[in-house]
């Protein structure tokens, strides 16, 4: 199967909309505000962005509070012309996932079903509150597999007819960037996704680091 090239793909979408002159309104769903820097200094002349904020493993409860200030602060910051949406984020919603990600590893294929919950939701929401496209930042990451998440678009795309923009954020250096901008504007970054699976590989990762430098 050929490899499909999707930041190409977006940059021919915002090709397409520039020439007829027309700025779209995009639902972008946010994971944290470090990986939304460089998402919005990429597109954000082309879209009316709105940030949807619907990560419902987040653990513990503490840690959403940091991302969700976190990601306001880069608004002010920023001072863009873009609203912070935040549904309800009930670890509820994630049981189900939860319970193949325990004996699962980060990248798996429960990572996949969270993706799924959470560009769903996202599509549902640009869907009943009229925004031409959705799309996600979590694809600037290099742990996120952008070829699930495109994936996924494009089959909720058919679902509830809202445009996905696809993307591959990671190119053109945009991880590099998003790391850049974060200290630029100096954000607390996480050191891990953020479903109490990861939240525990992460402590036992930071565990094995210490005991090898002792």
């Amino acid at each position: 199967m050929q490899k499909i090239n999707y930041n190409l793909k977006m940059e021919e979408i915002i090709k397409e909309n520039r020439k007829i002159g027309k700025k779209p309104k995009l639902l972008m769903q946010v994971c944290c505000a470090p990986c939304s820097t460089a998402v919005i200094d990429r597109i954000y002349d082309d879209f009316k962005i709105d940030m949807f904020y619907y990560n419902p493993m987040i653990y513990p409860e503490s840690e959403l509070g940091k991302r969700v200030d976190t990601l306001r602060k880069l608004k002010e910051d920023l001072d863009i012309e873009s609203e912070i949406i935040f549904p309800e984020n009930s670890m509820a919603d994630f049981s189900e996932i939860a319970e193949k990600r325990k004996n699962d590893h980060e990248g798996g294929d429960a990572c996949y079903a969270c993706y799924k919950l959470r560009l769903e939701e996202t599509a549902k929401y640009a869907r009943d509150k009229g925004y031409e496209y959705f799309s996600t930042t979590l694809s600037i990451s290099p742990y996120k597999n952008s070829q699930w998440l495109n994936e996924i678009g494009r089959d909720l795309e058919k679902e509830y007819g809202v445009k996905y923009l696809y993307s591959d954020f990671k190119k053109k250096n945009g991880y590099k960037k998003s790391i850049e901008l974060s200290k630029k504007y100096e954000l607390y970054r996480q050191d891990y996704c953020g479903c109490v699976f990861s939240f525990r590989e992460m402590e036992e990762k930071h565990k094995e680091n210490k005991e090898k430098n002792n």
